[in-house]
């Protein structure tokens, strides 16, 4: 019994004692306990993260509910219309009329002066005396030496006369005839020369006289009694005097070609003298060169201004302001009613149904506290005056205020 209680015990284990396995150890169970581990953590994650996205897109949702249902409170205005003409004032130097140096024509010394500067003379006006002795003293010469040559022709038409009449009774050969007529003809070539000469030293002497060649004001004196002159316009100091015509202004204008085509002859502009901040003085247009010129691209154009009272003087800074004729009216708004944002240069208007609407404008000349708006909006359209940053498309508004006053005079373009 005993030896058959052990065998039996001995069939009934296992022949291998390594492949023996306990209740609950297989690798199996393990791996699942584990995955389980991981499951559940990131499933938790999952729902929280969910949760976390919900909340706030509900959240957001509410924040533009109520936004949409509070109307922001806005004050508007109109656009004014501006100017059918485009005012452009310009820079310009004034010049004299006309100016001119004074030089002399003969050698000699100034003797006396007559005009100082801003001295008005008029034409033909004595302006200096130059004392030219040699000049005086080849007039006398010359003046003898015609005296001279006309007595020689009177002789020689006597002899003539004489000669004439014994050829007739062949008293004289005929060989002495020509020869006097010869003679007579040569002595009226020589008077002839001789009063060329005395014509041309009676000029020289009258240049000692310098004049003025038009009307005007003396605006240099280079000159003074003693000093050596010396004919023409070279040399240190040759000039005498300087004189300009400034009865009439000339002034001449750099204007941008852009506005070359609105320029004609015969066009009125106004002048202005920072000097004279209170007076404006009209000009015409008398003349442009045709051209635009390459390095600038202006067209230089000529103003005369009448001045008869001699206010304006030459040199003088001003401003030239010309009227144009403006191809479009623009709208004029005030600068602080432009949205600049990323989708470009808009203006909040309110529509019939109380929303805001942004549109794009485009923006003429840039006038300070004002803008010039020269398309995308009318002047029956409702402006927000101050609009915020974070105005959108179909918000609702409330009008609280509308300025209909017309905004700052926009500055000229200069």
């Amino acid at each position: 019994m005993p030896h058959e209680d052990v065998l039996n015990h001995s069939q009934d284990q296992p022949s291998n004692p390594h492949t023996a396995s306990l209740p609950g150890t297989s690798p199996a169970g393990k791996h699942s306990r584990l995955l389980w581990f991981l499951i559940i953590p990131l499933m938790l994650c999952a729902f929280g993260l969910f949760t976390w996205l919900s909340k706030s897109r509900t959240q957001k949702a509410l924040a533009a509910s109520t936004n949409a249902s509070v109307a922001e409170p806005v004050s508007v205005l109109h656009p004014k219309t501006g100017d059918l003409t485009d005012e452009i004032v310009l820079p310009a130097t004034l010049q004299a009329f006309s100016e001119s140096p004074i030089y002399a024509r003969t050698n000699g010394y100034i003797s006396h002066w007559y005009a100082d500067i801003g001295t008005h003379v008029t034409n033909g006006e004595v302006l200096a005396q130059i004392d030219s002795p040699e000049v005086d003293q080849q007039l006398i010469r010359a003046r003898a030496t015609l005296n001279q040559s006309q007595a020689n022709l009177t002789l020689a038409g006597v002899t003539t006369e004489r000669y004439q009449d014994l050829i007739k009774s062949n008293s004289v050969a005929q060989q002495e005839v020509d020869q006097n007529n010869q003679n007579l003809t040569s002595q009226k070539a020589a008077v002839v020369s001789a009063a060329a000469d005395v014509k041309q030293l009676e000029q020289l002497q009258s240049y000692e006289r310098v004049t003025a060649p038009f009307s005007g004001v003396v605006t240099e004196r280079r000159t003074d009694i003693g000093d050596l002159i010396n004919a023409g316009n070279s040399g240190t100091g040759a000039e005498l005097f300087r004189l300009s015509r400034i009865d009439v202004m000339r002034i001449f204008v750099s204007v941008p070609e852009a506005y070359s085509q609105q320029i004609s002859t015969g066009m009125h502009v106004k002048v202005q003298l920072t000097e004279l901040p209170n007076q404006t003085f009209d000009g015409v247009v008398a003349r442009t060169n045709h051209s635009i010129n390459l390095a600038t691209r202006t067209l230089m154009v000529e103003v005369d201004v009448p001045n008869p009272a001699g206010k304006l003087l030459p040199g003088a800074y001003g401003q030239v302001h010309f009227k144009l004729p403006s191809p479009t009216r623009p709208l004029i708004v005030p600068s602080g009613s432009i949205l600049f944002q990323s989708a470009g240069p808009q203006v909040a208007v309110v529509t019939a149904n109380n929303t805001i609407e942004l549109r794009k404008v485009i923006i003429g000349r840039d006038f300070g506290n004002t803008t010039e708006i020269t398309n995308g909006i009318s002047p029956q359209d409702a402006i927000v005056a101050s609009p915020p940053d974070y105005l959108v498309n179909g918000m609702p508004v409330t009008v609280q205020g509308q300025t209909d006053t017309q905004p700052p005079a926009a500055p000229k373009r200069s």
